[in-house]
Parts: C-alpha cells; sequence; structure tokens
C-alpha cells in the first residue's frame, strides 16, 4: 500500500486541531513555516494542505492577512434554471429568500467597451465593437458567494432606458426581463460549466484561497431568433455553493 502523501497528512493534523479545539473558528494559524517546522515539512506542502482544507470550507484564506478557521457556514444552493427568471426580481433574491439568506450584490458598468475577441465571438460580433461590461459581486449574509461578468452588444441596448443593466427604471430586474422590455424576447441560454482553480483576483474578491476550486460557467441568452443578446463570466466557490439544475419537463 502507497503511503499517503505528506500534504494529505498535514490536512488531517490541522483539521485534528480544529476539531479539538486548539484553533476556534475565526482563529489565525501559525504561519507556514511554523506548522512545517513543528510537523517536519516544508512550506509548499502546509500550503497545498492548507488550499485542500479551504477548498472544503474548513479553513479561509484572507488576502494580505492570512489562513483562518472558518466560522461554520452551510454551502449556499445556487439554482441554474431559465424558469427562475420572473416579472419581479432578480433570480439570486428568489434563491437567498427560499433559504432565509439576506441577498445583495455590488455592480459595476461600463459602458463602450470593445469586445475581446472571444467575447465577440460568443455575442456574433466582430471584435472591438463596443459592448455594455458589468461586473457582479453577489452577497449572501454579507458574505461573497459568486462573480459575474456580463457583456451585452452596444448596438442592442444602447439608446434604451435598458442600456444600464443596474441604473434607469429596470435595475436590477435581470437580462430576460429587461430584454423584453425593449422587445427583444430570449427564448434560451446556454450554460457551459467546468471546474478550474480561482485567479488571484477572484480568490481575493471570494474570501478564498489562490487556486481553490471554483465552478466557472459560461452563460450566453439568446433571442428568439437565434441572435446572442447577452453572455457572461460566472465564477463560484465551490466550498461555499452547490449549483443545483432544474430542468424544467414540457408535457
Amino acid at each position: 500500500m502507497s503511503e499517503q502523501p505528506p500534504y494529505l497528512r498535514i490536512a488531517d493534523e490541522l483539521r485534528q486541531r480544529i476539531a479539538e479545539h486548539v484553533w476556534e473558528p475565526g482563529d489565525r494559524l501559525p504561519s507556514r513555516a511554523q506548522i512545517g517546522q513543528e510537523c517536519g515539512v516544508g512550506e509548499n506542502v502546509v500550503r497545498r494542505a492548507q488550499e485542500l482544507l479551504i477548498s472544503q470550507g474548513v479553513l479561509e484564506g484572507r488576502a494580505g492577512s492570512g489562513t483562518y478557521v472558518a466560522e461554520p457556514r452551510e454551502r449556499v444552493r445556487v439554482v441554474r434554471s431559465s424558469a427562475r427568471e420572473q416579472p419581479t426580481g432578480s433570480p439570486f433574491r428568489q434563491d437567498m429568500k427560499a433559504l432565509r439568506l439576506q441577498s445583495d450584490w455590488e455592480s459595476r458598468t461600463d459602458a463602450k467597451v470593445p469586445a475581446p475577441a472571444e467575447i465577440a465571438t460568443r455575442l456574433g460580433i466582430a471584435e472591438g465593437e463596443p459592448c455594455v461590461r458589468t461586473t457582479y459581486e453577489f452577497l449572501a449574509d454579507g458574505k461573497p458567494v459568486q462573480l459575474s461578468t456580463s457583456w451585452e452588444p452596444y448596438a442592442v441596448t444602447g439608446g434604451t432606458l435598458v442600456v444600464l443593466p443596474e441604473g434607469g427604471p429596470h435595475a436590477g430586474a435581470g437580462v430576460v426581463n429587461r430584454m423584453a422590455e425593449i422587445g427583444v424576447t430570449i427564448s434560451h441560454a446556454v450554460e457551459q460549466p467546468e471546474p478550474r482553480h480561482a485567479t488571484a483576483e477572484e480568490a481575493s474578491l471570494l474570501g478564498i484561497q489562490k487556486a481553490a476550486l471554483v465552478t466557472y460557467i459560461r452563460r450566453t441568452y439568446y433571442s428568439d431568433d437565434g441572435r446572442p443578446v447577452e453572455t457572461a463570466d460566472i465564477v463560484v466557490p465551490a466550498a461555499h455553493c452547490e449549483i443545483v439544475y432544474e430542468i424544467p419537463i414540457n408535457r
């Protein structure tokens, strides 16, 4: 039988210390050098062990501060379904309400941003054509649970009341409802989820360790004439959220 990799042994040791209340939720862990010296391993082994525990929600990385024992936190249920779009508001808000969590989000919109090559391909437009780009940080009870960067062709919404997704009379109504206000009917969305590791920026925004596991979702909304009218890059931390797909059945 092969010997257990050193980082798994250290992860078990750290987990045991937390279980025995050597460290309590909210406590900052000693430095990697100190833990490595105590356990007889190098700092890289400790780093891998901590990253594993962060991905499992046992520890929490804080940019520029260190690694802490995570506060008890239930995984947030994130529902992905076109049926979640409602006339009265955001699907995210509905999901959080069902979990009795306070929902909120922070956003920033930039108009007439030239479309990068990949985004242009996804939207069926020429590279460099102007788009409205909106970045989001979604919060549940004040804690980050999802990031998203949305791109909409300026040619679709420019000069209308819905040009700013989070501004004007239809702010926060969601893509489907906003587009309906300008006569664009969205018939379906295509989502491509895949696992990957968080970038340094994503980790900092989500309060997770760099390279922790996330689910990356590439989503594109299509109008009833087959035209892509919005595409987004969505990032969900695996340790904090479970993603559930609801599939409507047409009878």
